[in-house]
């Protein structure tokens, strides 16, 4: 069995004369790692990924374990995807979102809490998505993408403006999935975080890679090592190291980045250390890390710029996936020993030793950067020695170096120090049995999608508030037929309320989709199936009808509340009345549905109804009104006479009414319109197939 996203020859299609944002990508990630797609912002990382997920049109192909995603039966089962925002309603539960989801992937509606208790959301079920912040929604996009139960995991740069605590959960999620077996791979700007939690670094510039390798490969040839120092004598320290570098005709760069520290390149923690010792200077800190870019590797600045919180955040997580072994002195050893290369060391060749712990990660969830401080005891390896400049100045001696790897960021304590962390991060468990289609997974999810929100209840409420009124101002006006008054439908109305009513709802039912795509992999990709599509249909006409009875109902009962019993006797001909009156608002509902399924759009819906008594109702008036060559008779009378031959076979008598019921302008115009909709909504889908 295949194990391996293959990405093969990606080449996206360039526009006019503007060159491809990504030319020839071809790479592989395997399961059981985190790889990471690492770039500038416009190097090309979200082309690569969408044209992987087919949803930009390119060159190229993705075998996610040996499929292409379109042969793939049901792709959420097998990728989860988070390429941005979770595209969900503001107004709905977090719960009911993940329900709803549940829904359309055919699993049952506990599968959401137990998603939602491995995220960490148990406590913010019920909030709506448009309060949750930008850590919680991240929680929850990987929530909706871990729901289920997917093989391959494909994020988009998801520690994104979050907070070092949240970057440290996520991280651990993704790598808690790998060790699982999962295959993930994670879009990133930030190369030091690339380099801190992934196991393959493959680097992106201008829509090409230049560089495929391991992790600590990529630690040791992409970017810069550093010894960072803190010292109350920081100056005098930077001339002495200066001074040293031109007497030995060494390259070494000391770099003065505000208060009492300084970043050494090209030097060791070993020779720093020696140099303070020699000249009786107090250190305060004493620790490799990773530092910036080299040239032409990346060029995302951002993490790097401030001087005094940036490196403790970098160093925060560092020594954590492995505080109890001893520090091995080679930093190369690490990577080869383990069997699945996740550690990414910062691989300057000097003897000190922490660079390994910095950038080596783990699955296992690193404790807090107060676990490892106790460990040192001169006060360089201390941070709590920072408070104390009567200490000895011998203190920073070889010991120092020594004792650095355990405490990697002494800086974290002394400014802003860390959240607390959670010891373990768990997967929410397995899904073991695959539900079969059915026809009621979509039905399922469009009641759950309707449902949801207050809108659809909002505008019933309306509708029946509006249709009892109007239609008790038109009996105290007078001269307006019986079955008109019930339906509370003035003359000079093109529409019943109950109809635009039942049209609005139908085009919420898809311009919802479009404006808040929840089963998209991206904003705008709402797919167009024809089980999605008949499931709409079905709940609009039910939610059609129950508002049709419900406003013939209210309008009555007001009536004889307000004027008797004989504004409300049925009429001889209820039948037929009746049938055109649900056939009226169902079409209505359907006609709202298929204008916003082909315009995207719950306006172009709403447009789509109104346009129907407005324009093709008097078009559909001159053509069956006027006599034909062939006869005297218009086309609507002859059509609304029924059958010429009568013959008995059972249920002739509702096909004439269905012909009288055509012969009406309106409902001609309604029948024509939603068969004109029906075949666009078809041509439009069949379009983006050829695609």
């Amino acid at each position: 069995m295949h194990r391996v996203i293959q990405a093969i020859g990606l080449t996206s299609i360039p526009r006019k004369e503007q060159r491809s944002a990504v030319d020839n990508v071809s790479f592989e990630a395997h399961a059981g790692r985190v790889t990471a797609l690492l770039g500038a912002p416009g190097a090309g990382k979200t082309t690569v990924l969408r044209l992987m997920l087919e949803l930009q049109r390119g060159r190229g192909i993705t075998y996610f374990r040996g499929r292409p995603l379109h042969r793939i039966a049901h792709p959420a089962h097998e990728v989860g995807v988070l390429l941005g925002d979770v595209p969900g309603h503001p107004a709905r539960s977090v719960r009911g979102h993940l329900r709803m989801l549940c829904a359309a992937s055919g699993l049952p509606a506990r599968r959401a809490d137990e998603v939602l208790e491995a995220v960490g959301l148990v406590s913010l079920r019920d909030e709506r998505l448009g309060t949750l912040s930008r850590g919680m929604d991240r929680r929850l996009g990987l929530a909706c993408a871990l729901l289920p139960d997917p093989h391959t995991l494909v994020l988009d740069d998801p520690a994104r403006g979050l907070a070092v605590a949240e970057r440290r959960w996520l991280y651990d999620m993704l790598r808690e999935h790998a060790a699982q077996g999962g295959t993930v791979l994670c879009g990133t700007a930030d190369p030091k975080e690339a380099a801190r939690f992934a196991d393959h670094v493959i680097t992106l510039d201008g829509g090409r890679i230049v560089a495929d390798q391991r992790a600590a490969d990529f630690a040791r040839t992409r970017l810069r090592p550093r010894v960072a120092v803190r010292s109350p004598h920081a100056a005098r320290l930077s001339v002495l190291l200066a001074q040293q570098a031109r007497s030995t005709q060494r390259s070494v760069e000391v770099v003065r980045e505000g208060g009492n520290r300084l970043c050494v390149y090209g030097s060791t923690c070993a020779e720093v250390g020696e140099t303070a010792f020699r000249h009786g200077i107090v250190v305060h800190q004493l620790a490799d890390e990773i530092g910036d870019m080299g040239p032409g590797a990346g060029a995302d600045a951002q993490p790097q710029q401030a001087p005094e919180s940036r490196p403790s955040a970098e160093t925060g997580p560092q020594p954590g996936p492995n505080p109890e072994p001893e520090p091995e002195p080679d930093p190369e050893a690490d990577p080869e020993s383990e069997p699945n290369p996740e550690p990414e060391p910062n691989s300057d060749p000097n003897p000190c030793p922490e660079p390994e712990a910095a950038a080596t990660p783990d699955p296992d969830p690193d404790p807090e950067p107060e676990t490892a401080t106790p460990a040192p005891a001169s006060p360089e390896a201390d941070p709590a020695a920072s408070t104390s400049p009567e200490s000895s100045p011998g203190a920073p001696d070889n010991d120092a170096s020594q004792a650095a790897p355990p405490q990697q960021q002494p800086t974290a304590p002394r400014t802003t120090p860390p959240a607390p962390r959670p010891a373990t991060v768990t997967l929410p468990p397995p899904v073991l049995v695959r539900p079969a289609p059915t026809p009621l997974r979509p039905v399922r999810y469009e009641i759950r999608r309707a449902a949801g929100v207050a809108t659809g209840y909002i505008v019933g409420a309306c509708v029946l508030a509006v249709s009892a009124l109007t239609a008790v101002l038109l009996a105290r006006i007078g001269h307006t037929p019986q079955p008109r008054l019930l339906a509370a439908w003035p003359v000079e109305l093109p529409l019943p309320p109950a109809a635009l009513g039942a049209g609005l709802l139908g085009a919420l039912a898809f311009g919802d989709e479009f404006r808040h795509p929840a089963l998209a992999a991206d904003r705008g990709t709402v797919p167009r199936r024809l089980g999605l599509l008949t499931a709409k249909l079905f709940v609009a006409s039910l939610t059609a009808l129950a508002l049709a009875v419900l406003t013939v109902g209210c309008t009555a009962e007001l009536l004889y509340l307000v004027y008797g019993s004989e504004l409300v006797a049925l009429p001889a001909d209820w039948p037929a009345l009746t049938a055109g009156w649900l056939a009226l608002v169902t079409g209505c509902a359907w006609a709202g549905v298929l204008a916003a399924g082909v315009f995207r759009s719950t306006t172009a819906g709403l447009a789509a109804v109104v346009a129907v008594p407005l324009l093709v109702v008097p078009a559909v008036h001159k053509i069956t009104e006027g006599p034909s060559l062939r006869g005297p008779r218009p086309f609507a009378g002859r059509l609304a006479d029924g059958l010429p031959l009568r013959r008995t076979f059972g249920g002739e008598q509702h096909l004439e009414a269905l012909l009288r019921l055509l012969a009406q302008p309106v409902g001609g115009a309604m029948a024509l319109s939603v068969l004109a909709l029906l075949c666009a909504y078809a041509f439009t889908g069949l379009r983006s197939r050829v695609r």
